[in-house]
């Protein structure tokens, strides 16, 4: 996401309207005749109630608001986090939550991270999402460099896949934040449905393909967006060639979304289908930690 510094995203915008697509449901299909290889998944099926596998996520618990002026509590309950009826569900609830440093917030909602689980470097990461719906609602599926308890945000890094801010509910944005161009100054683009369609009315697959010299955003399998190191601001250097870790959240409020208001209805869920993590033919050499 947008974290640490996050403002409606102006420059270097590339926008792109097209059309969506479904997909159905289902296992891993067999990509080797495109080059892929699947290295990673997860298609949430545990037992009903159950949190995330712990063998591959960690459940975050805080109300740091991450530099952004959310206004969540992130925590471990079911209420927020559980796999459900073959997919995750992470849930937005108005309620008022007293955390251990003796915070109170307003709302809860989940966090989950691949962070000392899995991460990789170059390859396609794929997820099959329906997002919620509102405004001050922040959903996103992203990625942030494993060095970022070195090095510090944003010199570490951070991929966003999808993010959606609830007073666009047919737009998606796909970014790259990196020292000199993070925060409100990301290289990002825009894809858009058609017809007035919104995200929450259905799944769609949202993915990147990361290369050592390019990094693609696709919305079910419609390339929209093309980020390169000539597309970097002059004196600016390309920070994504080291091993990234998965992140899937739902936030609210904050400097980018705004807060909930009157129009916004409580709980909103984020369900993800599956996530998979493929190499690709041309990057046989990336890594996997």
């Amino acid at each position: 996401m947008f974290r640490w510094m996050c403002l409606p995203c102006i420059p270097l915008l590339l926008i792109s309207t097209l059309t969506s697509a479904q997909s159905p449901p289902g296992p891993a299909a067999n990509h080797a005749a495109d080059g892929r290889t699947l290295i990673w998944s997860d298609d949430f099926n545990g037992p009903n109630g159950s949190p995330p596998d712990p063998k591959k996520w960690v459940v975050v618990s805080n109300d740091s608001g991450y530099g952004n002026n959310e206004l969540e509590y992130y925590t471990n309950r079911p209420a927020n986090v559980v796999q459900q009826d073959g997919s995750l569900r992470i849930t937005a609830r108005r309620e008022r939550y007293v955390g251990k440093d003796g915070q109170v917030r307003l709302y809860t909602s989940g966090r989950i991270e691949s962070h000392g689980r899995f991460a990789f470097k170059y390859g396609r990461a794929e997820a099959r999402i329906q997002i919620p719906a509102g405004q001050g609602i922040w959903p996103a599926f992203w990625m942030l460099g494993n060095n970022y308890t070195r090095v510090g945000w944003p010199k570490c890094g951070e991929i966003d896949i999808m993010e959606n801010v609830g007073y666009q509910p047919s737009k998606v944005h796909g970014s790259l934040h990196g020292p000199g161009y993070s925060g409100s100054h990301p290289l990002t683009g825009v894809y858009t449905l058609s017809g007035g369609e919104r995200f929450s009315a259905g799944y769609h697959i949202f993915a990147v393909e990361w290369a050592p010299r390019s990094i693609r955003f696709y919305v079910d399998g419609s390339l929209y967006e093309t980020q390169t190191p000539k597309d970097l601001p002059p004196g600016r250097h390309w920070v994504f060639n080291h091993p990234f870790f998965l992140i899937l959240n739902l936030a609210v409020g904050g400097n980018w979304p705004g807060n909930p208001d009157a129009t916004t209805k409580f709980p909103q869920s984020m369900k993800v289908d599956y996530l998979r993590v493929y190499r690709l033919k041309s990057h046989s050499k990336g890594q996997i930690e």
